[in-house]
């Protein structure tokens, strides 16, 4: 088998739906499985599984065991040559395991492959692709100049080494996976991603940006940022560090004035509620249950042109591929907002950021 994809769930059971219904399309033709780890979701992620999606191989954890432990215990079942780490808030394209496994099979001492990830609205997510958080590039980032902290010698549609990439996307060998002892459980949430990119780097192999795919993460929908974030995302930097860095006053100092740093500048953001003057349906045909649910606002357009700002966009996958919502969402006005009809659902889904609840409109 040559791809096994490891999905990580926590009570996110629409956004999870959408992720699978894109990745079967994703690995029509390749010899792969998918692996749903559930760490006790309430929300009936794990029935809906069992209904819409009965060859995924589902692990109901009877607790909530974190990101490092949910992912190796699906990584352990894994029977590919290639693992990929993927979020169930993520949107991939038709072609983007292709892609990245074409690129990596070229590859010598090949490490984790990332891509280009962004958000709902189509806004290039920085942490992509990272450098080293050392202590000084982590103390520039705290005080407002983030700069050193992001891969920026990169462009974000470009390939090339980078050091860091992002946990809610990561393609590798299950072999170097499992030589590096996989993700560090003394991590529950955050900084995961860091450590296991870092320790592939002090290992021989070499970490890749591929920029010519784009992903959608719907930023922190898995992980909803509450006020608690900034306390277990700075405890998560105080492991790295002591792990891998040699202990000193000055990370001490700058780890835990991060931390009151950051809860003393913490902005209480709030949804922002968009006035929606319609909805324009990009399709082949009208939903008259989804028309009746959004009370007679929806307007068929097959081209996007002339929308107004105050309109949402909403992509319908029945008709349109995942890479031509993504390509349509990358490259439109990021001004707008969108929602996406997955491929045989009764619901449309979106999120714009990282710090509020993504919507999900329910219609029967």
């Amino acid at each position: 088998m040559k791809l096994s994809v490891v999905i990580l769930n926590y009570n996110v059971r629409y956004f999870l739906e959408l992720t699978l219904k894109s990745v079967y399309a994703a690995i029509s033709e390749i010899d792969a499985e998918i692996i749903v780890v559930d760490n006790n979701s309430s929300d009936g992620s794990c029935q809906m599984v069992k209904t819409l999606f009965p060859e995924v191989k589902l692990i109901e954890n009877k607790e909530n065991l974190g990101f490092s432990k949910g992912n190796n215990i699906g990584v352990a079942l894994a029977k590919g040559e290639y693992i990929c780490i993927l979020n169930p808030d993520t949107v991939v394209a038709e072609d983007t395991f292709t892609k990245l496994l074409n690129f990596s099979d070229k590859k010598e001492k090949l490490g984790i492959v990332g891509c280009r990830l962004m958000n709902g609205s189509g806004t290039f997510l920085p942490e992509s692709k990272r450098n080293i958080p050392t202590v000084k590039v982590s103390l520039k980032k705290i005080l407002g100049y983030p700069n050193q902290y992001y891969a920026n010698h990169l462009e974000a549609e470009s390939i090339g080494e980078v050091n860091i990439l992002v946990g809610a996307f990561m393609l590798l060998k299950k072999s170097v996976y499992d030589a590096i002892g996989g993700f560090d459980e003394d991590y529950f949430m955050y900084g995961e991603d860091i450590d296991l990119s870092y320790k592939v780097l002090t290992s021989g192999y070499k970490n890749y940006y591929y920029g010519h795919t784009t992903v959608i993460h719907f930023k922190g929908e898995s992980t909803l940022r509450d006020k608690n974030y900034a306390r277990r995302f700075y405890g998560a930097m105080q492991i790295f560090y002591q792990k891998h860095f040699k202990q000193n006053l000055l990370f001490d100092f700058v780890v835990w004035s991060g931390i009151k740093l950051a809860f003393i500048f913490r902005r209480v953001r709030k949804n922002k509620i968009k006035a929606i003057s319609e909805y324009v349906f990009m399709s082949e045909d009208i939903n008259s249950k989804l028309e009746a649910k959004l009370q007679q606002k929806l307007r068929l357009k097959k081209e996007l042109n002339e929308v107004k700002e105050d309109a949402e966009i909403i992509f319908d996958a029945n008709t349109m591929s995942y890479k031509e919502i993504i390509d349509s969402i990358k490259n439109t006005n990021n001004l707008l907002t969108y929602k996406i009809l997955p491929n045989q659902s009764s619901f449309i889904i979106g999120s714009t950021d990282g710090f509020s609840q993504g919507e999900v409109i329910v219609f029967e």
